[in-house]
């Protein structure tokens, strides 16, 4: 397949699925085994990183009052409300970056092609995504001990196939937080993970050699991310006040059962 049509598509399918809770992680491995993409690890790689950028860079655009305010009174050193969602950001970010450090090789093995893994934890997803929606009781704020369990889905979410924002924004409604809340948490608190992780990977000179020879292509691919995120994730938002995830979940179960399939028949 021509490489700047596959980067659109992997743009497109990322900014859609990072904000549906349908796990973008999955749906990437799935997308690049259906179409064929038999492109060296690293280049595979770079176009993830840059997606995810795409996709991290619209949650700023869409929520960028909220993090003007919160930068804001950061650098003004006060104590005021903002500061303390900033401070509830950096505790959900504990976990995930833990597991980020003293498991990096085996996370990067679960990302190859593991058609199995990605249709069992898409199963899962779909499981908690209806706990979700039966949930009623939904109007607390977002606590400190709230934003540990958060973002302890949030690291469990890095497996592929389950969804990070189905994961914690379920884990928020299961603890009784506001549904619109819990949305603007889940979205905001993966925002300074993903741009930590791609300065890491950049920064290490490991994707440097992938990059030549594929700048349109990855141009392409931010593009498709960042524009489609922006769509996703008001949709999202909507859907999460709506209560509207049980279509989700009937979505995930049988996107897993294909992926399953598909594996078996490798």
């Amino acid at each position: 397949m021509n490489e700047l049509l596959l980067a659109a598509i992997l743009g497109m399918v990322q900014g859609l699925t990072e904000f549906l809770p349908v796990s973008s992680s999955g749906h990437l491995e799935l997308a690049k085994y259906l179409l064929g993409d038999e492109s060296l690890p690293e280049q595979s790689l770079l176009m993830t990183v840059v997606v995810h950028f795409g996709t991290a860079l619209s949650t700023v655009v869409i929520f960028w009052k909220d993090v003007q305010k919160i930068l804001k009174s950061l650098f003004s050193f006060r104590w005021d409300e903002e500061t303390m969602f900033a401070v509830k950001i950096i505790i959900s970010m504990i976990p995930a970056a833990l597991v980020g450090v003293f498991f990096e090789e085996e996370i990067d093995a679960l990302f190859s092609r593991q058609l199995t893994l990605v249709g069992i934890c898409l199963i899962v997803t779909a499981v908690l995504l209806l706990l979700a929606d039966r949930a009623r009781d939904t109007t607390k704020k977002v606590g400190y001990g709230h934003s540990l369990i958060v973002g302890l889905s949030q690291a469990i979410a890095i497996l592929p196939g389950i969804s990070r924002s189905g994961a914690t924004i379920s884990t928020s409604v299961l603890l009784g937080i506001d549904r619109t809340r819990a949305a603007r948490f889940s979205f905001l608190m993966v925002v300074p993970l993903i741009f930590g992780k791609i300065a890491k990977d950049l920064l290490s000179g490991d994707l440097a050699a992938a990059s030549e020879n594929h700048v349109g292509a990855l141009i392409i691919g931010f593009l498709a991310s960042f524009i489609t995120g922006m769509i996703a994730c008001k949709w999202m938002i909507a859907l999460v006040k709506k209560s509207q995830l049980k279509y989700f979940a009937i979505y995930c179960v049988i996107v897993g059962i294909i992926a399953i399939i598909l594996h078996l028949r490798m």
